[in-house]
């Protein structure tokens, strides 16, 4: 935790963190967006638009995709939730991560780090998606750059 982090009103809450037991001092109604950033200082969780409405911040929790501009500190206790950096050390994660390069997704790469929780949580669940399991998952994941042909695409790929 860093020493700027405020313990007025807070808690001890534990959880695990990319497999890592942690326990984080704080306001339980804190977002998790927040706490990952500012208090864990894992900064690839993107913070779009903060209803979660855009799905940049998209993280696992106990596997689950999920908005944490919109889950609370609180909402977590005890669970396990990943990130981006988490994702990453997974094989689904590496598979993903190499489809996506392989189909040319990223452009400003801003909401890439959503993308990819979200499509890994869909692999994880369902290895070999359709199209309209594709489409479920992944809405509410915005891409400016509307590269959402060869996110599907590279997701397919992933799971061949």
């Amino acid at each position: 935790m860093r020493a700027t982090q405020s313990k007025v009103g807070g808690m001890a809450i534990s959880l695990t963190v990319n497999g890592k037991k942690r326990q984080v001092e704080g306001d339980p109604a804190k977002p998790l967006l927040w706490v990952l950033r500012e208090d864990l200082d894992l900064v690839g969780t993107k913070f779009g638009c903060g209803a979660g409405l855009c799905g940049a911040c998209t993280v696992h929790v106990d596997g689950q995709a999920v908005r944490s501009c919109q889950t609370l500190l609180g909402d977590v206790k005890g669970a396990a939730v990943t990130t981006i950096e988490g994702a990453a050390a997974t094989d689904v994660g590496k598979r993903i991560a190499a489809s996506w390069i392989a189909q040319d997704v990223p452009q400003c790469g801003y909401c890439q780090a959503g993308q990819i929780m979200s499509a890994t949580a869909l692999l994880s669940q369902t290895p070999k998606p359709t199209d309209e399991d594709i489409d479920a998952a992944m809405m509410g994941n915005l891409c400016r750059c509307s590269t959402y042909v060869r996110i599907r695409a590279a997701i397919k790929a992933a799971a061949a």
